[in-house]
């Protein structure tokens, strides 16, 4: 790597705010020796094109010698951010490289059919006359001898010890706070009739009755391994597969390879992965790791020279370090200065009391009231709820219909949450999106969405073997920097450039609790906004009002940053300092909030409080 191509590196005509000191200190910290670099650059300020100006640094072909790494690669777990990265002129030397199932085959009668499933897949010595230009291979070939090859952190992962995508110079990793919880899902077995294609031809154990429930896990993964490659050997017999057999083929050779590599490290003294069993059902089960140190090392940290590893997020150096398996003594950190004014991103209290599962049923009725308020000051604006779990986007849901506002709101499920965002994106009309896990990768600049609610303090779920391991262990900071991160995710998200702007409502009580308790881990740009924290003078509770189709007033935040009424009404409350917790401004509940059944019952599962599977 050569530090001092870092600024000439930068592919935009000119510098934007503090890119260019951003730059400067990043070259000064790769230049002082430090193979490992964090960039801790806010929202808005640039970070893909900081992370193509030093993945231009990387050595190049010319330069080296036969046996040393060339060349960078460009990773970031959203997919989203990849899309983003393939559409942007300014990088448009970066060779996007996907998956092999999000392409299709181009041989004639197969064009719907994905790469992986294709005749090339499915039958032995299959000759196929048009590789050259099949649109997976032809990008693979591409990126592999392209200077800078941009994947998911997934994909990334997965050619771990691939001929084609080898060790490289640099390593650029977007969006890196998450590496450690990222690195931990993509090593997670999970193990259920949908995920073994052999699951009839087993009998699972009751781990759970086991002396040690690990070694028991253990002894039933080499079991596993070897049903799972004869019946994999058997598939091979045959000399043609239909797609659903190359399907259960690859997924039997995926799933050997997972089982192995658990009982590997497992059976590894120097490994410091510790494993953990979830079997809540007694049949299916997850084998998950925590600290999964080599298995990053074997993805990510042997995969290059130098890293430049960027989020907004990274809140404790030394903490992130040790959670991925680095030497905080070996890595700089660079911190790079917000330039968005406060006033035009501020946060206001609209607590209602506490969303946690014991409160929900309180709390819930009296933040949608204060929804129906807000849809009154901002009813010529597009608005997003940061629902937290689809038992809680369920319920506010359905009591805003029942008030009469359903011709507003916008939702999604699981299968459609792409397409129901991106209608909502599209309209012109002031429509309120009740969304679940949209904290981070979403780019709601200008008027696409000028306000927005943080309905529950977004805190792990407790019942997750892992996160219960971390707090028996007493990493109550780990757990609280953990939801700190993603609300300051999600308060990017409507905020996207100096002269944007956008609200940011509190309605969960337990979130002021989290900003006292993380304070010192907030970086100064964050504790300024929350500092400025307010209670906004909002409209009375008035359903119509907030119907949003009709009348004059917009409502809403204006440029500088100060709430203004729709018009005059009584103060959503107290100061956040002043007001107890769960207090009810509102007044009490209206009849149609305070009957009806709820959702089918699946608000009351615990794992809604946090996974949205409720």
């Amino acid at each position: 790597m050569d530090p001092s191509r870092i600024l000439p590196s930068f592919p935009a005509p000119s510098y934007r705010g503090t890119q260019e000191q951003a730059l400067r200190d990043v070259r000064d910290a790769f230049a002082a020796g430090n193979d490992v670099v964090l960039v801790r650059a806010p929202t808005g300020s640039g970070k893909s094109l900081l992370a193509r100006s030093i993945a231009g640094a990387a050595r190049t072909v010319e330069e080296a010698k036969p046996a040393e790494a060339t060349n960078a690669y460009y990773t970031t777990p959203q997919v989203s951010q990849l899309d983003d990265v393939a559409e942007d002129e300014l990088l448009s030397d970066l060779q996007v490289i996907r998956g092999k199932r999000n392409y299709t085959c181009i041989i004639n009668g197969e064009e719907d059919t994905p790469v992986d499933r294709a005749p090339c897949a499915r039958q032995k010595g299959f000759d196929c006359t048009v590789r050259h230009r099949c649109p997976y291979f032809s990008d693979r070939a591409i990126a592999s001898n392209r200077q800078i090859a941009a994947m998911t952190l997934a994909y990334f992962m997965q050619t771990a010890g691939s001929d084609v995508f080898r060790k490289r110079d640099v390593v650029v990793i977007d969006e890196a706070h998450g590496l450690a919880e990222w690195a931990e899902m993509y090593a997670t077995i999970d193990l259920n009739p949908r995920t073994v294609p052999v699951w009839d031809d087993i009998g699972v154990p009751d781990v759970n009755a086991a002396d040690d429930p690990v070694e028991r896990t253990v002894r039933f993964a080499e079991a596993l391994t070897g049903v799972c490659k004869r019946a994999k050997d058997e598939l091979l017999t045959k000399p043609e597969l239909t797609p659903d057999e190359a399907a259960r083929r690859d997924r039997l050779q995926e799933l050997r390879s997972e089982l192995k590599w658990f009982v590997e490290d497992y059976r590894n003294p120097e490994s410091a992965t510790t494993w953990v069993v979830d079997q809540p059902d007694g049949e299916g089960m997850q084998i998950k790791p925590l600290d999964p140190e080599r298995y990053l090392h074997h993805t990510v940290w042997d995969r290059g020279n130098k890293f430049a590893l960027l989020s907004a997020t990274i809140l404790n150096k030394e903490a992130f370090c040790r959670g991925v398996g680095l030497n905080p003594d070996d890595v700089a950190l660079v911190d790079v200065e917000h330039t968005f004014p406060v006033e035009n991103r501020p946060l206001y209290d609209v607590t209602r009391g506490k969303m946690t599962y014991e409160h929900r049923d309180e709390t819930l009725p009296k933040v949608a009231r204060v929804l129906v308020r807000l849809m009154a000051h901002h009813r010529e604006e597009k608005g997003l709820v940061h629902c937290h779990s689809y038992a809680i986007q369920s319920e506010l849901k359905r009591r805003l219909a029942r008030l009469g506002l359903g011709n507003r709101i916008r939702a999604h499920d699981r299968q459609n949450r792409d397409a129901e965002l991106e209608s909502w994106k599209a309209t012109d009309d002031p429509d309120v999106f009740l969304s679940v896990k949209m904290e981070e990768a979403l780019d709601l600049k200008g008027d696409l969405c000028r306000w927005q609610v943080i309905c529950k303090a977004p805190y792990l779920n407790t019942n997750d073997s892992r996160v219960a391991r971390r707090l028996e262990d007493g990493q109550w900071p780990w757990y609280r920097r953990a939801a700190l991160r993603t609300v300051i995710q999600a308060c990017g998200r409507v905020v996207r450039a100096p002269d944007d702007y956008g609200a940011t409502y509190l309605a969960d009580s337990s979130l002021l609790d989290l900003f006292e308790r993380t304070r010192s881990d907030m970086p100064a740009w964050f504790r300024e906004q929350v500092d400025r924290t307010t209670t906004p003078d909002l409209p009375e509770f008035d359903p119509e009002a907030a119907g949003g189709r009709a009348g004059t007033g917009s409502g809403g935040i204006s440029r500088g940053g100060t709430a203004t009424s729709a018009r005059n009404g009584r103060s959503g409350g107290g100061s956040s300092a002043s007001r107890s917790a769960g207090s009810n401004t509102d007044g009490s509940r209206t009849d149609a909030e305070s009957t009806g059944d709820s959702d089918d019952g699946r608000s009351k599962h615990p794992l809604s409080d946090v996974w949205g599977d409720g």
